[in-house]
């Protein structure tokens, strides 16, 4: 489902237990963050649980969202400017997602504010050091995976992290993040083009369905079998004129 005004304007809002004003955008297929400009920046949470987003993008410039609730999804990417988009965010819940890298972490690096962070069920929470990763790069986190940060960890991080070997397994841990990056803009492009071919695929099957349906003697149906054996499909050639007309 599209996330528009009109899905906006029809789902559940009300002040939730914290006594923060909520959207409740949960369980509607929703794929693609947009249109939250449509909000009129009225909300400090908004609950994306429960839908097929892969991107946490596409956020508008919201002062007064402060939390993000986006479990079970297949989110695997974080917008790099994400603390410019959302200045005041303070928790994110990422329960059940697909993030895999601990360089795909950075962009919650820029956002100062964030004290909550939870990454159960991603692929990056079984990775060596995470924990000490995020605490490291994160000094005003109060609460990674529902577990408080205890000062002992914030000692241990800085002690791995800050010396020369541990600056190093830093810069390839980045590097590394940045190659998975473009491989995974590939492979999401090529998912696209296939499910667009399915698409058209299966829309020519209809196409070729009907036009035998409609066909009123032998003669016609062996013209349709000579035009398919050529790759022409029925209508074909008359839709794309119409289109290009338009």
């Amino acid at each position: 489902m599209k996330l528009n005004a009109d899905l906006i304007l029809m789902s559940p809002q009300f002040t939730n237990p914290l006594k923060q004003r909520e959207l409740d955008l949960r369980g509607n297929k929703i794929q693609v963050i947009e249109n939250l400009g449509a909000t009129l920046d009225q909300f400090d949470t908004i609950d994306f649980s429960d839908n097929d987003i892969r991107s946490l993008d596409g956020f508008p410039h919201l002062k007064r969202l402060n939390t993000l609730l986006l479990n079970n999804n297949r989110i695997l990417r974080v917008a790099p400017k994400l603390s410019e988009m959302l200045p005041n965010l303070e928790a994110v819940v990422l329960t059940n997602n697909s993030i895999a890298e601990l360089g795909d972490l950075e962009p919650f690096f820029s956002c100062k504010k964030i004290n909550h962070l939870t990454l159960l069920r991603n692929p990056v929470a079984a990775q060596d050091n995470y924990r000490l990763f995020v605490i490291y790069h994160m000094p005003n986190l109060k609460v990674l995976d529902f577990a408080r940060v205890r000062e002992e960890e914030r000692t241990q991080a800085q002690r791995l992290f800050g010396s020369e070997d541990g600056q190093a397994m830093l810069k390839d841990i980045l590097s590394h993040a940045a190659r998975h990056e473009a491989e995974a803009v590939l492979a999401e492009q090529e998912k696209q083009r296939k499910e667009a071919a399915a698409k058209a695929k299966a829309a020519a099957a209809k196409k070729i369905q009907a036009a035998i349906a409609q066909a009123g003697s032998l003669e016609e149906i062996q013209k349709l079998e000579a035009q398919l054996q050529a790759g022409v499909v029925p209508g074909q050639a008359e839709e794309d004129a119409a289109t290009e007309q338009a």
